[in-house]
């Protein structure tokens, strides 16, 4: 797995994909933007809630990820929810083909930033939807640790 900077503020994180979703890999991948898209992403102009990522073609592409059209970019401005290109190493979109395809995983936008090199990056994870019964059961675990840390405090 790719090492990132966790250092650098996200322009944009997917908040439901971690209650929706189960993750078990996360990835660091180039997003390849055209003309006022990187403008509208350092505006925080983005939407992730509807994205996905699929491996086609030897290529990685995410979907359905809603970047405003940049505000002074008039004829130059794209389509805000047009298909972008990832960029992973071959190693990687080969493994992730396979997952995707073999083991019914999906691929989820968890969050875009800019690393210290004023790239933008997308980080990807791995997941598997979870059933209405896992949710639940989240929020239950949730709920008892919650009240486990309240008794701690009273006591001590």
């Amino acid at each position: 797995m790719t090492a990132y900077n966790h250092e650098v503020k996200p322009v944009a994180t997917n908040r439901k994909a971690l209650r929706d979703y189960a993750v078990f890999e996360r990835f660091e991948a180039g997003i390849e933007l055209v003309g006022t898209e990187v403008k509208s992403l350092r505006a925080g102009g983005v939407s992730l809630d509807e994205g996905y990522a699929t491996v086609a073609d030897g290529q990685v592409w995410l979907h359905d990820v809603n970047i405003s059209p940049y505000a002074q970019g008039n004829i130059f401005n794209h389509d805000p929810k047009r298909r972008r290109r990832l960029l992973l190493h071959v190693e990687e979109i080969k493994r992730l083909f396979g997952r995707t395809q073999l083991r019914g995983y999906t691929l989820v936008p968890m969050k875009i930033y800019f690393n210290a090199r004023g790239l933008a990056k997308v980080e990807l994870a791995l997941c598997r939807g979870k059933k209405l019964i896992d949710r639940r059961d989240d929020l239950k675990r949730r709920a008892m640790d919650r009240d486990d840390r309240l008794e701690a405090g009273k006591r001590g």
